[in-house]
């Protein structure tokens, strides 16, 4: 077998340019489950591109309102948990891509995976479907695996196993604007010049940019003839982790940057730490970590037979990283880690005036003011821009300090930032918040995934008047049991500062910007 080797002439990053989605030969009937996923919502609009016809099964699709392709697809509500609408989502469809799995810790996961995975594979089977692709992590042979990197193999063979012939492609870490492995890579690379670190920086890994991965994906439904195994799927470069950030570092154009390799393992310390250091939360850092202790290395080159590569050629790790930096300074960051939940984890709670919590004790906090001279629309920018590194118009310090305390305890904390600078859609997470519900010019409902004993949203409402702007901002919570009414009660004091002074210094800047 051919082992992957370094790029010798590694390509012009000027020649990478714009991406270029051929017109398929074979236009197909395409499922995507997982499209709200980082991968998935960005595979999605190049499969439309390329000429297929997309349907995109999701457990709520009220997340895909405002995404550019939202009209050119086909949704179909679709519960894994249960299989609730899987039939329809299958009726007449050629090809699935399923693009699903969970990186939470709670109660039995990988149980979970593998029972939604066989009854999907079984239903795939039942309605006729050609072939199911998957994309899975690189992983050693004969080793033992995290528990996340086991479950997602064991999801492979799953779908291998089935009726339905089936590709698995397995990649090590993804390199694109938004993804974890970036923003790992990222934070870790910028915030610490000396970075002692465990031994799994020794470790070989084989990174891949995310543009080469979308092109895996697209080409397996061109594919004619069964095929029904894995691939091992890289770009051909092979680093360690260690050089992995002392290149990211000399691309950002940062100091070098010196990493200490210690002889200690500690793969749940490590998870912490890169958890305080990094936006990632330590839900995700703990299995992410985990995974590092093994290289993370193709074993041959046998997707070549079945999938060329890209005529350009593949995409090193330097020119990766270019391209996903050049993609945030053009503001085109189409998904990011935590655009979704997954579709295998738990679902969002109802707003603050669903029904479900009638007869429940409801705490709120409500400003309004009359913003003059300015109307919503000149003050909507304002509130679209909240949080990230705009802030949040109000004691920075007190902010921060909730922050810390939030990714202590294994929330999501202040420093996951924002997927956009200066817009947002359903579902993007900002800061410890999610963006629940939002109307342009008009409305923005944020809900809390920090760690607190209860359910919290945050709302800014705007009207035009005669006199200007009518601002309305109301913080609503929702305890649970005693601990939450404490909580309340200890907070309350200080939102007599914070909130008040929010709603003035968001007046204020509308003011300056107009």
């Amino acid at each position: 077998m051919n082992r992957p080797t370094e790029r010798s002439t590694p390509p012009d990053p000027k020649s990478l340019g714009d991406e270029v989605i051929r017109q398929t030969r074979t236009p197909r009937r395409v499922l995507v489950l997982g499209a709200t996923g980082y991968i998935g919502g960005r595979l999605v609009p190049r499969l439309l591109q390329a000429g297929h016809q997309v349907r995109v099964g999701v457990r709520r699709p009220e997340k895909l309102k405002q995404v550019p392709w939202a009209a050119d697809v086909d949704v179909r509500t679709v519960d894994l948990d249960t299989g609730g609408g899987l039939d329809d989502s299958l009726g007449g469809i050629d090809t699935v891509y399923y693009l699903v799995h969970s990186m939470g810790s709670g109660g039995d996961f990988e149980a979970a995976e593998a029972e939604a995975a066989r009854r999907f594979a079984s239903a795939a089977a039942s309605a006729g479907v050609r072939r199911i692709v998957y994309l899975g992590g690189l992983h050693p042979e004969g080793r033992e695996l995290s528990k996340h990197m086991r479950s997602r193999a064991n999801v492979g063979r799953i779908l291998l196993d089935s009726e339905v012939d089936a590709i698995v492609f397995n990649a090590g870490i993804i390199i694109g604007s938004g993804s974890a492995s970036f923003e790992m890579i990222r934070h870790l690379a910028t915030t610490l010049r000396w970075m002692p670190a465990p031994d799994w920086v020794s470790n070989r890994v084989e990174p891949l940019s995310v543009r080469d991965a979308l092109y895996y994906l697209l080409s397996a439904a061109d594919v004619q003839e069964a095929v029904n195994r894995s691939f091992d799927i890289g770009s051909r470069q092979i680093l360690t982790y260690a050089n992995v950030m002392r290149t990211f570092a000399a691309v950002a154009g940062l100091k070098p940057r010196h990493v200490i390799a210690l002889p200690l393992p500690a793969p749940t310390l490590s998870g912490i730490w890169v958890g305080l250091v990094t936006p990632l939360p330590f839900s995700l850092t703990l299995p992410l970590v985990q995974s590092l202790q093994e290289d993370a290395v193709a074993s041959d080159q046998d997707v070549d037979a079945v999938i060329p590569p890209p005529e350009s050629g593949l995409i090193g790790f330097a020119d990766a990283v270019r391209l996903a930096l050049r993609r945030e300074i053009e503001g085109a960051v189409d998904t990011n880690w935590d655009a979704d939940a997954g579709e295998l984890d738990e679902a969002a709670q109802p707003s603050p005036s669903d029904p479900k919590w009638s007869g429940r004790r409801i705490f709120t906090d409500e400003r309004s003011a009359t913003i003059s001279g300015v109307s919503a629309a000149e003050v909507w920018p304002v509130i679209e821009g909240i949080g990230g590194t705009n802030g949040w118009y109000s004691w920075p310090l007190a902010w921060k300090i909730r922050g810390i305390w939030d990714k202590a305890v294994g929330g999501a904390g202040l420093n996951r930032g924002r997927r956009l600078a200066d817009s947002l859609r359903i579902g993007d997470p900002v800061d410890w918040w999610r963006v629940e519900e939002l109307e342009p010019n008009s409305r923005l409902l944020l809900r809390a995934e920090m760690k607190v004993s209860g359910h919290a949203w945050l709302e800014f409402a705007l009207t035009d008047s005669v006199e200007g702007c009518e601002y309305h901002q109301t913080a609503t919570f929702i305890p649970t049991g005693v601990r939450g009414r404490i909580y309340w009660a200890l907070v309350a004091p200080f939102h007599r500062f914070i909130f008040p002074a929010m709603a003035k210094n968001i007046a204020a800047e509308a003011r300056r910007r107009a």
